[in-house]
């Protein structure tokens, strides 16, 4: 079916400095994996680090509260606004958006990238869609995964699924799918989730074939 255009719900920045290019003294590739919420990336994502140990899993960095079980640095780097704020004033984030109608501020810190980067390290970013726009700009040899339902039905089926949210979040979440899955063309890469096992098996396949190729 045809997915209208329409806003994600987020705004993206990013800081100013020239792309940054990745040469044969720094030999490690940044991955970017991308999946509109509901399409099961968290736990796709989760099997294919197993699967491929070389792969670093970067740490975002986040304005809103730990949740229960969360731990600082492992999850996420919690930082309060002002924190944040300060960090992105200085460039201190490749990118970084505010989720709209819930003031939490979301970015991916430099530290994280760039210096495994430069040890030749692969690097995974779970960013969205303007995240990656704003990541490729300055590493545009990046990788790019996205991670789809078969449907805009099976999304919205999933997401009924899980008894967790609102009417409201629903239909909030089916409008950014919309979008994302609009955009999925600007990937490299784009794996349908039908089953976790057959969208691991499909991304390990494309990350395996880039590490024989290094």
């Amino acid at each position: 079916m045809p997915f209208p255009t329409h806003s994600a719900g987020s705004q993206v920045t990013g800081p100013s400095f020239p792309p940054r290019r990745m040469s044969a003294t720094s030999p490690g590739r940044l991955i970017v994996f991308s999946g509109p919420s509901g399409a099961g990336k968290t736990t796709v994502l989760r099997e294919v680090l197993a699967r491929c140990p070389w792969i670093h899993a970067s740490v975002s960095a986040t304005t809103r509260p730990p949740r229960p079980g969360e731990t600082d640095g492992v999850d996420y780097h919690f930082l309060t606004p002002g924190e944040f704020a300060r960090r992105r004033e200085t460039g201190d984030f490749l990118e970084s958006f505010e989720v709209f109608g819930r003031g939490h501020w979301y970015g991916t810190p430099q530290s994280e990238v760039a210096p495994r980067l430069g040890e030749g390290k692969s690097v995974l970013l779970e960013i969205d869609v303007e995240g990656m726009i704003a990541v490729t700009k300055h590493y545009p040899q990046a990788v790019t995964i996205f991670v789809r339902p078969e449907s805009l039905e099976e999304l919205e089926r999933r997401l009924r699924a899980r008894g967790t949210e609102t009417e409201a979040d629903i239909q909030s979440r089916l409008a950014a799918a919309r979008y994302e899955l609009q955009n999925s063309d600007r990937y490299q890469h784009v794996v349908i989730n039908a089953t976790v096992d057959t969208a691991v098996a499909d991304i390990c396949r494309i990350l395996n074939q880039l590490e024989k190729n290094r």
